[in-house]
This record gives C-alpha cells, structure tokens and sequence, in this order.
C-alpha cells in the first residue's frame, strides 16, 4: 500500500511540474505580445539628424514619430527679420506652451541660428510650404519678411514659427524636445531632461 502512494505521489508531482512548465511556455509569448513592438518603439524613439551640410537659408525635413520634423538654418538677414513684424504676430513672446523652456524667445530655438519645429499647422494638420523669399517674389505681400504659408486654409507664420494675428491656426508651430549633441548633430524627442520624449 505504501508503494501505491508513494508512486501515486510521484505521477502527482510530475503532473504538476509539466503542468507548471506548461503554464510558463503559455505565458511567456503572453506577456511578450502586451509590450510594444521594435517597430512600435523606434516610431516614438528620438531620431538624429548631422546639418552640417545644410547650408545657410535651406531647410531639411527629418521625421519623428510620424510627423515631419523642419530643420531650417537661418541666415542672418532672416534672424534680422524676426524683428521687425512682431505686433502683427499673435503670440511674439512664445507665451503659449507650443515649445520647450530652453525655445521660449524670439527664434524659438536654442542655437539661433537653426529653427527645430514640427511642419504641422496648429489649425487642421496640413502641412505649410516654405516662402522663405522676403517681399512679393513668392506670391506674399510686399512687405512680407520670409517664413512660411499654410495653402490649406492660410495661415501665415514667420521664420520662427510664429503666426500671424487673426490667422485660421490658433497657436504657433511646435517646437519638439531636442538637444545639440555636437555643433552639427541634432538629437529630435530628447533634450537631456528625462520626460521630452
């Protein structure tokens, strides 16, 4: 009789190790599909981008977490333009929290000399077109300054991003979480701080 338990035991604890085994090969792949995917990651992940062979009034295009992301190297006739069409602007100071602390000032930037911002109107989501040439080459006003045009609905913003007063968009373009890694490389979704991106 005690032979009979003693292997009644055994079947007993083999059935409920290869139970258990059984139980973890299930709910390892489980667990794995609830955490995002490589692809999901690096969508969110924060991207690079090496300007230096941006030359002085061109702008390039890097994308970052689906959006286009506008990397525009000003020349200083464009900083110079920042100046002087601030009271036509409806938030010149960047009052609004369109950008990060370190992008609140009149280039909205933390180098002046290159705008970081996301090519996105804050009206409907087009995409505005570049009118960088100053007066009515471009189809603008004579006394236009340079910046940018949104064709959907046409809002106008300066070459900081700043719109125009009484525009269709409501706020100022956005400027992303970024940080200078070196003199020519931008790091766009992280500025160091621990929650940009």
């Amino acid at each position: 009789m005690s032979e009979y338990l003693e292997d009644r035991r055994k079947l007993l604890a083999a059935t409920a190790g290869a139970g258990a085994v059984a139980a973890a090969a299930t709910a390892v792949p489980f667990v794995a599909s609830l955490t995002p995917s490589s692809r999901a990651q690096a969508a969110g992940a924060p991207v690079e981008a090496d300007v230096s062979k941006l030359a002085a009034g061109e702008m390039m295009t890097v994308e970052w977490r689906g959006k286009p992301v506008w990397i525009l190297r000003r020349t200083p006739e464009m900083l110079a333009a920042l100046e002087g069409h601030e009271q036509r602007l409806a938030d010149p100071a960047s009052a609004e929290k369109q950008q990060p602390g370190y992008a609140a000032n009149r280039h909205r930037s933390i180098n002046p000399e290159f705008l970081v911002v996301i090519g996105i109107c804050t009206h409907l989501g087009c995409s505005p077109s570049e009118k960088f040439a100053p007066g009515a080459a471009q189809g603008m006003r004579e006394d236009w300054p340079g910046g940018f045009l949104c064709p959907c609905h046409g809002s106008i913003f300066d070459l900081a991003g700043r719109v125009y007063l009484s525009q269709p968009a409501p706020t100022n373009l956005e400027v992303p979480p970024y940080q200078w890694l070196s003199e020519a490389v931008v790091r766009i979704g992280d500025d160091g701080s621990g929650d940009s991106a």
